[in-house]
C-alpha cells in the first residue's frame, strides 16, 4: 500500500509545482529507488491528461562514466539531451540517491572538464525557465542513501521529507499558499533595498543588488521550497565569508569553507577539508569563482543539516551564495557551468540593508 505522503506529494508536485495541462510533455529523472513517488507521478500525469517521460538512472553508472570515459567522451553532450532541454514542456527530477559519493575517487580535473561539456545545457535550461517556456521542480524522495548521509534512521528521515514538503498535513497546497504569502512580504521589502552587508562569526561581506529582481521560491520549483532569492551586482561582492556547513559539489564535501572577494571575484579560497577540489572547481571557468545567487532561508520546517542542497539552503535563520551562474529571471549576468551553493548559519548574526538592520539571529526584524 502506498504511504498516502507519497501520493500527496505525487499530486502536489503535478497540480501545484508544475500546474500541468492537458497535452504537455514531462520529462522524470529519478533512481530505481524512487518507482514509488514514479508511478504515483505517472498516475497523476497521464488521469490529468499529461504525457511522461521517463530517465531511470543509477549512481554506479554515473561512477563508470567517470573513470573511463576517453577526454572526447567527457567533451561529449548528446544530442538527444538537448533535444530533450529544448522540448519538454515540464521536468520533474526526483532527488533519489541511492549512493551518495559516487565521485569521491574522481579526479577534480576531470569532473571540471565534464562540467565545462555541460555547460551548454545549462543555458538552455537558464533561457527557457526565464523565458517561461520551462516548468520545473525538484523533488526529494527519502532513500537509506539519503537518511545515512543525514544521521538519520529511514523512518525518521521519511518523516523529516515529509514535513518538509508539508504533505504530512491534509492540504499541502494550502499550507505552500501560505507559506509564499509571507515570504512575499519579504520579497516587497527587498525589493527596495540597494545594497545588503552580513555581519556574522569570520564574516563581514558586502554586496549590491539594486536592479535585481528577487524571486519568491513557494514550492513550485523546489519542493521543499522556502527561501527568497536574487542575484547580486557582479563585480559588486566585497569581503570575506566563512560558512557553517560543508559545502557538497556531486558528492564531495568540502569543510570549513572560507572565501575572500574583491570586485566581486574570488581572490582566495580556504578550506579545512578539500582545498584542492574546491580551488579547481572554482577554476571550471570565469564565472566559477563568481556568486550568481544570494538567498535567505525561510524553511522554519528545516531543522536539521542533512547534506541534501533541496533541504540545507532553505533551513530557516540561514543564507547562501552559490558561486557560478545566475538564474537569468533575476536580472543576474553571470554565467558558468556550475551552480555550487554554500551556507552559513546566521543565527548569531545580523543583515544590514541599506544600512538598517533590518534581520538578526536568522530572522527578519519586520
Amino acid at each position: 500500500m502506498v504511504d498516502i505522503r507519497v501520493s500527496r506529494l505525487a499530486e502536489l508536485v503535478v497540480k501545484y509545482c508544475i500546474g500541468l495541462k492537458s497535452g504537455e510533455e514531462v520529462y522524470i529523472t529519478g533512481t530505481v529507488d524512487a518507482l514509488p513517488l514514479i508511478r504515483e507521478l505517472y498516475r497523476f500525469i497521464v488521469s490529468n491528461g499529461g504525457y511522461p517521460l521517463l530517465y531511470l538512472y543509477d549512481e554506479s553508472l554515473l561512477e563508470v562514466f567517470y573513470k573511463y570515459a576517453r577526454e572526447n567522451v567527457l567533451k561529449h553532450v548528446s544530442n538527444v539531451e538537448k533535444y530533450t532541454y529544448e522540448h519538454v514542456n515540464a521536468r520533474i527530477s526526483v532527488l533519489s540517491y541511492t549512493h551518495t559519493k559516487y565521485l569521491s575517487s574522481i579526479s577534480p580535473e576531470r569532473v571540471k572538464l565534464r562540467n565545462s561539456a555541460l555547460r551548454v545545457l545549462t543555458e538552455i535550461f537558464m533561457r527557457r525557465d526565464a523565458e517561461g517556456t520551462l516548468k520545473w521542480v525538484v523533488v526529494p524522495y527519502p532513500t537509506k542513501a539519503m537518511a545515512q548521509e543525514a544521521g538519520m534512521s529511514l523512518f525518521e528521515f521519511e518523516d523529516f521529507v515529509y514535513k518538509a514538503c508539508m504533505v504530512d498535513r491534509d492540504n499541502p497546497v494550502e499550507a505552500w499558499i501560505e507559506q509564499g504569502k509571507r515570504q512575499e512580504k519579504i520579497v516587497q521589502i527587498l525589493s527596495r533595498a540597494r545594497e545588503i552587508r552580513i555581519v556574522a562569526e569570520d564574516t563581514d561581506l558586502y554586496l549590491r543588488v539594486d536592479g535585481r529582481k528577487w524571486i519568491n521560491d513557494d514550492g513550485h520549483n523546489n519542493m521543499p521550497g522556502g527561501e527568497v532569492f536574487t542575484a547580486p551586482i557582479e563585480d559588486s561582492v566585497e569581503g570575506t565569508i566563512r560558512f557553517t556547513y560543508p559545502a557538497i559539489w556531486r558528492g564531495i564535501e568540502v569543510e570549513d569553507v572560507k572565501l575572500v572577494f574583491r570586485r566581486g571575484r574570488v581572490v582566495e579560497a580556504k578550506a579545512a577539508k578539500g582545498e584542492e577540489f574546491l580551488k579547481k572547481i572554482l577554476e571550471t571557468d570565469e564565472g566559477a569563482c563568481r556568486v550568481g545567487e544570494f538567498a535567505f532561508g525561510l524553511n522554519y520546517n528545516i531543522t536539521k543539516f542533512t547534506k541534501q542542497i533541496l533541504f540545507d539552503e532553505k533551513i530557516g535563520g540561514t543564507i547562501h551564495l552559490a558561486l557560478g551562474a545566475s538564474y537569468p529571471k533575476t536580472g543576474g549576468k553571470n554565467k558558468s557551468a556550475i551552480h555550487w551553493d554554500m551556507i552559513k548559519d546566521m543565527s548569531k548574526g545580523r543583515i544590514y540593508i541599506d544600512g538598517e538592520l533590518l534581520y538578526e539571529n536568522g530572522k527578519f526584524k519586520v
